[in-house]
């Protein structure tokens, strides 16, 4: 049995294509809604909450910031984020709020996956780098599933989408 070369990644069999071309085309769409809609609902759970963006106190960042300090990978992050505990929070959940708004609607996809890939690993390595075993925190999973849409966008049903065919359709169009 042998395989055939597609020339451009999403482009269907000869025949039409089937089912699997289909699947092919859409599978980072689930991927795209879970990520972004989870990073807006973590983002949004940050900003409201009273509690969280203070310096101290239960249920803050600075009382969570200081119990993760001597176990976290790269203590030298938790101490910058010491130095403003609530500005640091802001930064956190405004991060998470515009990667998760990014993702969803597909703008600036690979960007807004690179700064989710970069929240993931800053919180792999600080807070849940203590997580025994290391697959019991939950950072490590969320960076690896940033991955895939760090390197392939958001091909489909996304502003960046719309724009690349806008852009093809400007340059087309003079050649007619």
């Amino acid at each position: 049995m042998t395989h055939g070369m597609r020339g451009e990644v999403y482009a269907p069999r000869q025949g039409g294509g089937d089912w699997r071309d289909n699947a092919a085309r859409y599978a980072l769409l689930p991927l795209r809604i879970f990520l972004g809609v989870t990073f807006v609902y973590a983002g949004l759970d940050k900003l409201t909450d009273g509690a969280f963006m203070k310096d101290s106190g239960a249920g803050s960042v600075g009382d969570m910031m200081r119990a993760v300090r001597d176990s976290s990978a790269v203590p030298a992050l938790v101490d910058m984020a010491l130095k403003s505990p609530s500005g640091f929070g802001y930064a956190i959940a405004l991060g998470e709020l515009a990667v998760g708004i990014g993702t969803l609607i597909g703008l600036l996809t690979r960007l807004a996956a690179l700064g989710g890939a970069l929240i993931s690993l800053s919180l792999w390595l600080t807070v849940s780098w203590a997580a025994d075993p290391y697959y019991y925190g939950n950072d490590l999973p969320y960076l690896m599933a940033w991955l895939p849409l760090v390197l392939a966008g958001a091909p489909l049903l996304s502003v960046d989408a719309a724009l690349r065919g806008r852009r093809r359709g400007r340059s087309g169009a003079g050649y007619q």
